[in-house]
């Protein structure tokens, strides 16, 4: 899948709607994680459609949040989004504010490591490196056996997108780990414009 939409024009939607360091932050590393996928699982001609669907997937989440997955068509239209990136943006609030089933293994896949991405970054910040390149996947494992710990991401979000996909969990957690490895020095940079 190709697409129109610019990086530029995602990235600029992205902050009309979204003021939050800590969501833009969240939407680069979705998107890093994602472009990383698509070449993981062998579609890397479709990179930048993935890390767009990853860059705009909480689109509407910040100024919007009752109307999250249902507010984002509209926005999403101001860039002339296509219908592909519409449906997989709105697909992965499946099951709590959409009604919109994954599809395609790329949608799959951002509804499995949206939530994963949350617990990782808060896991990696408890750490002396404060990184994400020196986690293991053990220590994932206790944090995520830890419902205090990080509340706010979703469990079953998790198990569910895992199930999906046909992973066990180990081996989510760590091809997440390594899509995040991948970005995060990008990621610090640009988030420290």
């Amino acid at each position: 899948m190709q697409t129109k939409v610019t990086r530029e024009q995602a990235l600029s939607l992205l902050k009309k709607y979204n003021q939050e360091p800590f969501h833009i932050r969240h939407a680069l590393t979705v998107e890093g994680v994602m472009r990383w996928y698509a070449k993981d699982q062998g579609f890397a001609e479709e990179t930048d459609f993935w890390g767009l669907a990853g860059l705009l997937h909480d689109v509407d989440f910040e100024k919007y949040p009752e109307e999250h997955c249902k507010k984002a068509p509209e926005l999403l239209a101001e860039i002339g989004a296509e219908p592909e990136l519409v449906h997989a943006v709105v697909s992965h609030g499946y099951g709590l504010v959409s009604d919109v089933c994954p599809e395609h293994q790329m949608e799959k896949i951002l509804f499995a490591s949206d939530e994963l991405t949350g617990l990782i970054w808060a896991a990696a910040k408890m750490r002396p490196s404060k990184s994400v390149m020196d986690m293991e996947v053990s220590s994932l494992k206790k944090k995520f056996k830890d419902k205090r710990f990080a509340a706010g991401c979703s469990r079953d979000v998790i198990v569910q997108g895992a199930e999906m996909l046909g992973w066990e969990l180990p081996v989510l957690f760590e091809k997440t780990i390594e899509a995040m490895r991948s970005c995060e020095a990008e990621i610090n940079e640009e988030c420290a414009e």
